[in-house]
């Protein structure tokens, strides 16, 4: 049948014929094929020499849009220390940017395998990569693989530190290779790092490298008795063991601290005493640890190691932008004092200190700040300060030929109003020496807040029992260890603090609904006259912000007690931080505690609150309420119960000193 023919019988016909056609057809038949002789069995290969790991495998990097250098830089003293340098490819007169960490440099700049610059950086060191930056990650003396001795914090050559070395030489010796060894480079150079790493960064200051032309201590270290790390005015951090023990036990931390039990707080109240803890964990094998048993009070050790002492007493040479977290939970007190130290200096010290500060946790400027815990902010304010302050900061004093940047003194973010603020001074408000005057929010009778001073004839004090066994919280259980993989460490400052506003061992003290804005610019100040039946004392002050009871479009804010400035004070360091004394018991006696900064204004419809309990655990050591040379090593025994007593009568008025502004 030929076409026509096929096209003629139709389509159903067609097909039939074809199917027809396919099976009648041998077309499966394979085609006859010639015997072949069997083939020869393959001949077995012998291993390579050396195995299947080549000798020198090179990484194939024409893709990276990066250079990185491995290299050991000589200190003075023939220590070597481990340094990674990111270079942009393709870059001329660069400026660098210096973080010296005990953080482990390798790891600093390989946060994930990419040929992008930005994506191997952490968020804001990939910002300044990407805007010409060489960033140099450095691991300090005798951390991962650098070469020396590892001291927690080694002090400045001296009396407490009896060799020609510390993080100052150190820093220098640094920056002098860099220059001389970094061909890209236009010769300047910038030091940032937070926390331990704004340390480093502070003691670049104190010999500055002429090559040295700015710096950013995010989050600084540093006075860790007086408020960052291991103490807040005399009380111990306790939870910071575990960051002591694996940052000191081994060169490379790879011992971890392993918690006992899933709630610290049940860790910590079995425990006991810290000295406790030493024995039954090993960390009295750790030098570092003995120190802090050793020292416990604001002795020559500590105050001789306080860097805004040491910054103070000599000129700041090179621009600083001191940047500071509202809600960091960590290292709160050392941006604002260091700033203060070096802004009071005449002529050039005080042009060339800034300060920052942000609605962040500790290291929060670093990452993304559109929110904190329940706390919601206008747009991503650690973006915005990168963009508009810490940028343009770096870019006038390290880039060839950048203008002058317009960055005001202080440049600080209002919490409740959400906006950036400029200012040519901070604080804005304070007793003295400031545009507008604090004023006093008394504690009164019937837990009341009033800028009235209490009259006469109300009561003359509120009271609780303070019971070690049975301490107040400093979060809801269960409390899990700090560095836990599913800890929320970095948002409790933000906590919702109704969890002790109930309780019987905490005074809650709340002002009437604000008919008009409260505006607060500064440092709140506790004065507080209190008495207690034992012979020591805890005193924790928190001062509040709380929500409306309806919030609309945020239902789950509704009462919401927002912590805007809170603290601790060990009250046998009252009158004199280096010298203890006990407490005489049923007597009333005046406590001041500075709290920290804030700018924040608590708005119309919402509350003033102020809580005041005696205890914070697990992250304070518990105050044994009996006076002893050591609470280290107090015994069960000297932990005993004490009736607390605040006082709101005219010759005895607790209050709270708020740098109100208009």
């Amino acid at each position: 049948m030929n076409l026509k023919q096929i096209q003629g019988v139709g389509v159903t016909a067609a097909a039939t014929f074809i199917l027809a056609a396919f099976w009648t057809a041998p077309v499966w038949a394979a085609p006859a094929r010639a015997p072949s002789a069997k083939p020869a069995p393959a001949k077995p290969l012998a291993p390579p020499a050396g195995g299947d790991i080549p000798a020198d495998f090179g990484v194939i990097t024409e893709a990276n849009d990066y250079i990185k250098r491995d290299v050991m830089i000589p200190m003075r003293d023939g220590v070597k220390l481990h340094t990674v340098i990111v270079i942009p490819k393709g870059a001329t007169r660069a400026p660098m940017i210096l973080d010296r960490t005990p953080y482990n440099a390798s790891k600093f700049t390989s946060s994930t395998e990419s040929p992008r610059r930005a994506l191997i950086l952490p968020l804001s060191y990939g910002e300044l990569s990407d805007a010409g930056y060489i960033i140099v990650a450095q691991d300090v003396r005798g951390k991962y693989k650098s070469e020396g001795d590892y001291v927690m914090n080694r002090p400045l050559s001296g009396d407490l530190n009896h060799t020609p070395v510390d993080h100052s030489t150190d820093a220098w010796d640094s920056i002098d290779w860099l220059v001389k060894n970094v061909p890209e480079s236009n010769g300047k150079v910038g030091t940032m790092g937070t926390s331990y790493d704004g340390f480093t960064v502070l003691m670049s200051l104190v010999n500055p490298h002429p090559a040295l032309k700015a710096a950013a201590p995010f989050n600084p270290m540093v006075d860790p008795w007086m408020g960052d790390d291991w103490f807040h005015n005399g009380a111990l951090r306790q939870t910071y063991a575990d960051y002591i023990f694996e940052q000191t036990a081994d060169k490379s931390s790879e011992n971890k601290w392993i918690a006992p039990r899933y709630d610290a707080y049940g860790t910590w109240l079995a425990i006991g005493s810290a000295g406790t803890l030493g024995k039954d964990l090993g960390m009295d094998q750790l030098p570092f640890w003995q120190r802090l048993i050793q020292h416990t009070a604001y002795d020559h050790y500590w105050s001789a190691q306080a860097v805004d002492k040491i910054l103070a007493a000599r000129p700041l040479t090179v621009p600083t932008l001191y940047v500071h977290s509202q809600w960091d939970q960590e290292d709160i007190y050392g941006a604002p004092a260091t700033f203060a130290a070096t802004r009071a200096q005449a002529g050039v010290g005080r042009d060339n200190s800034y300060l920052v500060i942000g609605p962040w946790r500790h290291g929060g400027g670093n990452g993304d700040g559109s929110s904190l815990g329940a706390i919601k902010f206008d747009g991503d304010t650690g973006r915005w300060f990168r963009v508009h302050v810490l940028l343009p900061f770096f870019d006038s004093h390290l880039k060839d030929g950048a203008p002058k940047a317009d960055i005001a003194t202080v440049t600080a973010f209002e919490t409740g109003a959400n906006e950036w603020r400029r200012y040519d001074q901070w604080p804005q408000s304070c007793a003295s020496g400031c545009p507008h005057k604090s004023e006093a929010l008394y504690l009164t009778a019937g837990a009341a807040l009033s800028f009235e001073r209490p009259p006469a004839a109300a009561a003359a004090y509120d009271e609780y029992i303070s019971d070690p066994a049975k301490p107040v919280t400093y979060r809801t259980r269960p409390i899990r260890p700090t560095y836990a993989s599913d800890s929320t460490w970095g948002r409790w400052l933000v906590d919702d603090q109704r969890f002790a506003s109930d309780r019987s061992d905490v005074l809650t003290y709340t002002s009437e609904v604000l008919t008009a804005p409260v505006r607060i610019a500064g440092q709140p100040v506790a004065h507080l006259f209190a008495s207690t039946s034992g012979t020591d004392s805890d005193w924790v002050v928190k001062l509040i912000d709380v929500y409306p009871d309806e919030v609309p479009g945020k239902v789950e804010m509704g009462s919401y007690q927002l912590p805007i400035a809170m603290d601790i004070l060990r009250g046998r360091y009252r009158d004199d931080p280096a010298n203890p004394s006990a407490i005489p018991a049923g007597k009333i006696v005046g406590y001041m505690l500075k709290l920290p900064n804030a700018d924040h204004v608590f708005l119309k419809g919402h509350r003033i609150m102020v809580q005041v309990q005696s205890s914070w655990f697990p992250l304070y050591d518990r105050n044994p309420q009996t006076y002893v040379s050591n609470i280290f090593f107090a015994k069960p025994a000297d932990y005993v119960k004490a009736t607390q007593r605040v006082f709101h009568k005219p010759d005895a008025a607790s209050y709270i000193d708020l740098p109100v502004t208009p």
